[in-house]
């Protein structure tokens, strides 16, 4: 992370507190996010994929200020789950901090994450939105629609979160080769 692209955001997200969990989601303690990423500690996520009437999905990428992945394209809004958040408060809340969109969600599957940079047991979500996305908590800063059945291509051919895509790709029906550690520049 580039703490210095917004300092005061990257001190806030540091404090969070965060539950550590077991790959069945039985939450085993609570640390703060920094901690969690430093010891790359299994922690709640939710990916929200957002697909319009014409089968595109809503692909964005992140601010530089994030703890994880800075910069870097993604295929689904979502992040860490509040200490005692159900997953589906969770996954609406980040849709709309994340891209201004309130949707029906549906649940797609859950599933867990272990490589690299990160540690995660995941639930999936499907939105469906055709309006555009408005970014009102600067965690996004660009966003394309790219057809589903071209979507981890694009997205693989870019400095990616590998996660989302390893996740949610195989679940929308885009499983492929996901590009491995993060397709150009790495994981982190």
């Amino acid at each position: 992370m580039d703490p210095s692209a917004d300092p005061e955001r990257a001190r806030a997200a540091a404090a969070e507190a965060v539950e550590v969990v077991g790959t069945d989601g039985t939450v085993e303690r609570v640390v703060t996010r920094a901690e969690m990423r430093r010891g790359r500690l299994r922690h709640r996520c939710t990916y929200v994929v957002v697909v319009d009437a014409d089968d595109r999905v809503v692909v964005h990428q992140r601010a530089a200020w994030k703890d994880v992945w800075p910069s870097r394209w993604d295929l689904a809004f979502g992040g860490v789950v509040a200490v005692g958040e159900r997953w589906s408060d969770a996954a609406a809340r980040e849709l709309l901090e994340e891209a201004g969109i309130r949707a029906p969600l549906e649940a797609l599957g859950r599933g867990t994450y272990d490589e690299g940079d990160v540690s995660v047991l995941g639930e999936v979500y499907l939105a469906r939105h055709d309006g555009p996305p408005t970014f009102p908590d600067g965690e996004v800063v660009a966003a394309e629609r790219v057809p589903r059945a071209d979507v981890v291509r694009w997205i693989t051919a870019r400095p990616h979160c590998p996660d989302s895509v390893a996740l949610a790709g195989p679940l929308l029906g885009a499983a492929g080769d996901a590009g491995g550690a993060g397709g150009p520049g790495g994981a982190g």
